[in-house]
């Protein structure tokens, strides 16, 4: 039996099971008013949840690239880093901006293993304190030493600051800030931002001739029924906080759009990843946890559901994932 098959079967049986999020209905999606107000709730969100996010996932806040039974949650999220560097062939001691670069994993980790220079920029600050605390703490006392906002790592050195996304294209070419960079890396940010026209034509903006634009994201299946659409997919928007999914080949043509061409085509590991969000579901089973999620209003509520979810979508080969590289 096919693979994909058994890890659809395997999870729907899962599903089946009564758990926690039985005993609340599902918040019907929010009407849409403006993707300004997305972005209000968004920062809302990454506000609050983000010490949740630290204590529940660890540094890395992004899927798991799971390929053997035994590997723990932290090892896979590292190997999925590593499967990006393999993809991309970015060369060690690159200038890098990391996109939504949450709590600074991915940064800490392009600095310290691959000696690269790294901007990370999140459009919450309590990420960036976050960020900055634990890059400290892994720093040690010569992080005090940093004189140009960057602290050293390893061979390499990062820094964090607090920035919508959809400004970087004006923030780093203009004024004190102007830099280019060797490579945007954006995990599991792009399906945020409501853009994405503007942030392709940004990223080959800010990049230098040669530079890479290296992307891991949740996608949407094609042709998709209306059925499909309202069952798996509009909930993990809804619960996500996210405009309306695109398609992997949505990407290529953005891409292609604003003068990039594909360096690595689109690697589709939906089923490689879908256990994160098995885990993720054994990890909110609180029932204190789902009560904190109800004083948080109708969102919150929503985002413990959209857990389902995630899992309902990969099982049904509605939602995938991939990940992909484009080249200035």
């Amino acid at each position: 039996m096919d693979s994909e098959v058994v890890a659809r079967e395997a999870t729907a049986n899962n599903l089946a099971k009564r758990e926690i999020g039985d005993n609340y209905e599902t918040p019907a999606p929010e009407p849409f008013i403006s993707f300004n107000a997305l972005k209000d709730r968004i920062r809302h969100h990454y506000e609050v949840c983000s010490d949740y996010y630290y204590s529940m996932w660890g540094e890395h806040i992004h899927h798991g690239y799971f390929l053997d039974p035994a590997d723990t949650k932290e090892v896979a999220q590292v190997r999925l880093i590593d499967l990006l560097l393999e993809n991309s062939k970015l060369a060690k001691g690159s200038t890098v901006l990391d996109v939504g670069c949450g709590i600074g994993g991915t940064s800490r980790h392009l600095a310290k293993n691959h000696g690269c220079k790294v901007t990370g920029v999140t459009i919450s600050g309590r990420q960036v304190e976050i960020a900055q605390k634990i890059t400290n703490e892994a720093a040690g006392p010569a992080s005090s030493d940093s004189k140009d906002g960057f602290t050293k790592l390893g061979e390499g050195a990062v820094r964090f600051l607090e920035l919508d996304a959809e400004k970087m294209g004006d923030y780093f070419t203009t004024g004190v800030e102007k830099s280019s960079f060797d490579c945007v890396w954006i995990s599991e940010a792009m399906s945020h931002l409501p853009n994405k026209e503007l942030f392709f034509r940004n990223a080959a903006l800010l990049l230098n001739p040669g530079g890479k634009l290296v992307i891991a994201d949740w996608f949407k299946s094609e042709n998709l029924t209306e059925k499909q659409l309202n069952d798996d997919i509009k909930p993990i928007e809804d619960g996500m906080l996210l405009p309306p999914l695109c398609s992997q080949e949505d990407y290529v043509n953005l891409a292609t759009g604003a003068g990039l061409s594909t360096f690595s085509k689109p690697f589709d590991i939906s089923t490689k990843v879908s256990k994160t969000w098995d885990i993720s579901w054994s990890l909110i089973q609180s029932p204190a946890l789902w009560a904190f999620a109800i004083t948080q209003g109708r969102d919150g509520l929503a985002f413990l559901q959209a857990f389902r979810a995630m899992r309902r979508g990969f099982a049904n080969g509605t939602f995938r994932y991939a990940v992909m590289v484009f080249q200035k």
